[in-house]
């Protein structure tokens, strides 16, 4: 996608990178285990899922035990979530928008509901209610793999973020109902008060500002009227470019 905000907006918006091999990419996954990593996170994986399949084979094959996480946008076919069945422990979609015309002006993608629903449902059909690793499994791993699994870490599920942004209260509580009334306290839903306001969008007239504390504890009472019980919210203190990481290469090159 091309969020006109987005907040990674140095690597999503331009050439930045470099290439790596399948090879390297399973070498990476299982430095980062043997490091200690609760989790292997795929961010924005989406272009490249068929050499991300092949590089978890890879490294599957040769002890990767870890949960894998796609971190995703939502913004993606159905069929390649398929392919991912089996792969993938927690999924991590965004839900940006229910309404069109906001998702066609800050994302260019009028049909970011329809296509991020379906996406979400095949999503919850391959990791339907959160599991959490058992005292019990924790300590199997660390016997059998030495890996060291932290108390409270997710084993399987799903956990949608919304991000709020300044000015769209009425959409994220659209956002909030749907994903509240579709799939009840079988997914945990991540209300984010990050949103920070870059250069690109300095002279927009909505997106220019931080999201208020009266819209944010707006929707978060919206909420709990709703009934959300599994959830996670934000201060505002979050919403700083401080809290945007450096793409450094740090562990790749």
């Amino acid at each position: 996608m091309r969020c006109i905000f987005c907040q990674n907006y140095n690597i999503a918006a331009n050439t930045d990178g470099i290439e790596i091999s399948v090879e390297k990419l399973s070498e990476i996954m299982l430095t980062l285990q043997a490091q200690g990593a609760n989790n292997i996170n795929l961010v924005t994986p989406t272009h490249f899922t068929y050499e991300i399949i092949k590089a978890l084979e890879l490294a599957k094959n040769k002890g990767l035990v870890i949960p894998i996480v796609y971190n995703t946008s939502s913004y993606e076919k159905v069929e390649t979530l398929k392919d991912l069945d089996g792969l993938v422990d927690v999924y991590l979609p965004d839900f940006k928008y229910v309404s069109h015309e906001l998702s066609k002006e800050y994302s260019n993608a009028p049909d970011y509901f329809e296509v991020a629903s379906a996406a979400l449902a095949e999503m919850y059909r391959q990791r339907k209610a959160p599991v959490f690793f058992t005292d019990e499994e924790r300590e199997s791993l660390k016997k059998a793999h030495n890996v060291n699994i932290e108390d409270g870490i997710l084993k399987s599920g799903i956990v949608v973020r919304h991000l709020c942004l300044p000015g769209s209260t009425k959409d994220s509580k659209a956002v909030i109902k749907y994903l509240y009334e579709k799939y009840g306290d079988n997914i945990f839903i991540s209300i984010m008060n990050q949103y920070t306001p870059l250069k690109q969008v300095e002279n927009h007239p909505k997106l220019h500002r931080k999201v208020t504390k009266r819209e944010y504890d707006s929707v978060i009472d919206y909420a709990l009227d709703l009934g959300l019980t599994k959830g996670f919210t934000q201060d505002g203190s979050v919403a700083s470019e401080s809290f945007i990481p450096e793409f450094d290469y740090r562990g790749i090159l």
